[in-house]
């Protein structure tokens, strides 16, 4: 696995690459969408090739873990067999499950008991089962064990906890070396940077990250809840340190704003739930500006969802349709929504990346960013 990097723009600070997997090829800056438990809610594996044109998808530790387990995964021969997707595949460490179980679990130096959210049992990941769960997954990068610390954060609880995520990330490290891949393709390993929104600690974790030397560098604790400008002034910091040869995934972000402002200062890869979670409930990011299709507005409007979109969907349905199956809950809305948001995502992060090739992303962010603030 390496990262090619083609362009950085002049007037900011985004790049075009390409990383290469075993399973195909990354073409950035990529949204990754998120299919926790084995599916993007919604959506068949076909369409998010055909109509979403993702590259590259996410499967969550946690959720794999309890179901429908490792054994259940390696008789199929690895996550993308179970279904169906020959493209590149990135799963999470279970760290942000840490954070958001907070009431259920116990941290210690050793690692993390949790209860799960299905059945109550408990169990308790450590940092090298975390590596062993992905091996088992078998996703093509895999992620370190961190704890994601919560925002407001106290500041001493943030330094220990960094801490505590650069010792766990050796023992991740070390035991990546001493095991190998389960089914023929190679895995590689990133860590994560920490530090809340303390400029110090995010400097401090930045640089210990970087030391390591991984094929590429994730940056967590970030969306959620601090004010976006926290956000962008942290990776805008993360970003100057991490090494430019080597690809940069800022975790769990976020709105199209989000993207396009981190993609700005130096971020290749980024994933969220809130294209998918946001379809759910009849809210749809157009080029134009948000729409929530359950408004009587949309009632007897009879044009395309997004005029300038690129998916299926856009073409073929109307806001008046999509919002007739959103008012009566019937599935087939929530499928349109998903797609329709998940493609144009999608169109996105590909028409920054023809701007950051072309040398116009600087301008045509800032006017996208005015246009995707509009609530229509």
């Amino acid at each position: 696995m390496h990262f090619d990097l083609h362009k950085t723009d002049s007037s900011t600070k985004a790049r075009a690459g390409v990383l290469h997997t075993d399973h195909g090829t990354i073409e950035t800056p990529i949204f990754m969408p998120v299919g926790t438990a084995g599916t993007v809610k919604g959506v068949h594996q076909h369409e998010l090739q055909q109509d979403v044109k993702a590259q590259i998808i996410l499967g969550n530790t946690y959720h794999l873990y309890l179901r429908p387990g490792t054994e259940v995964l390696e008789g199929a021969g690895g996550l993308h067999r179970f279904i169906g997707w020959d493209r590149p595949i990135l799963t999470d460490s279970g760290g942000y499950q840490v954070y958001s179980l907070s009431s259920s679990n116990k941290i210690t130096e050793e690692g993390v008991k949790f209860q799960s959210h299905l059945d109550g049992s408990y169990h308790f990941f450590t940092p090298e089962k975390a590596i062993d769960i992905q091996r088992s997954i078998g996703g093509d990068i895999i992620m370190a064990f961190d704890e994601c610390t919560p925002y407001p954060c106290d500041y001493r609880y943030a330094k220990n906890s960094m801490h505590m995520t650069h010792r766990w990330l050796k023992r991740c490290m070390d035991h990546f070396k001493a095991t190998e891949p389960k089914y023929g393709y190679e895995q590689a390993l990133f860590p994560i940077v920490q530090g809340s929104t303390y400029k110090d600690l995010r400097q401090e974790s930045a640089e210990m990250i970087a030391s390591f030397d991984a094929v590429g560098n994730a940056i967590g604790g970030l969306s959620v809840g601090e004010p976006d400008v926290d956000m962008y002034e942290m990776t805008d910091l993360v970003c100057s340190i991490l090494p430019k040869e080597k690809p940069r995934y800022l975790m769990g972000v976020g709105t199209p704003i989000n993207i396009l402002e981190s993609i700005a200062l130096g971020v290749d890869m980024m994933d969220c739930v809130m294209p998918s979670r946001n379809a759910r409930h009849g809210l749809l990011f157009t080029s134009e500006g948000t729409i929530n299709i359950k408004n009587e507005k949309w009632a007897k409007d009879f044009s395309p969802l997004d005029e300038n979109g690129t998916a299926y969907v856009d073409k073929v349905y109307t806001k008046a349709y999509l919002r007739h199956l959103i008012k009566t809950k019937e599935y087939l809305g929530i499928q349109i929504a998903t797609i329709h948001n998940l493609a144009f995502y999608l169109e996105l992060v590909r028409e920054a990346r023809e701007r950051i090739l072309n040398g116009t992303f600087g301008p045509w962010k800032n006017e996208m960013v005015q246009k995707l603030g509009r609530r229509l």
